[in-house]
């Protein structure tokens, strides 16, 4: 027999897309303000710790805006929400926090290395 919800969560899906869309907007900024800050006083000299702690708050809203997304659409697809629940929330967090270690090890590489590290344009 199979799992149909009798009110499929529509308006969850719509939040966590809208939350991690606003969130990753955020990010982006934050980003733009970071890079733009080691560029005018350098890499070399900034505190990475901090610039981890501006870019934290927008990637938890990410995280959490995908997990409502994901484990939603498992239930408009059919997933009874337990099983929905446990295979978003695990996807999620193990891509997030891959994600956020790929961008934490570029940001100290840029730190220790310098902006013209990332200018793959010049390279032959």
């Amino acid at each position: 027999m199979y799992y149909y919800p009798s009110h499929p969560p529509y308006l969850l899906l719509i939040f966590g897309l809208f939350a991690a869309l606003t969130s990753g907007l955020a990010l982006a900024g934050t980003l733009k303000l970071i890079v733009n800050k080691w560029r005018s006083d350098g890499a070399e000299k900034s505190n990475s710790q901090l610039s981890i702690k501006q870019l934290s708050v927008p990637f938890l809203g990410i995280t959490g805006g995908v997990v409502l997304f994901m484990c939603s659409g498992f239930e408009i697809f059919g997933f009874p929400p337990l099983l929905a629940y446990a295979v978003g929330v695990p996807v999620t967090i193990l891509t997030a926090l891959l994600v956020w270690l790929q961008l934490g090890s570029m940001m100290s590489f840029v730190q220790r290395q310098g902006m013209q590290s990332l200018d793959l344009d010049t390279l032959k």
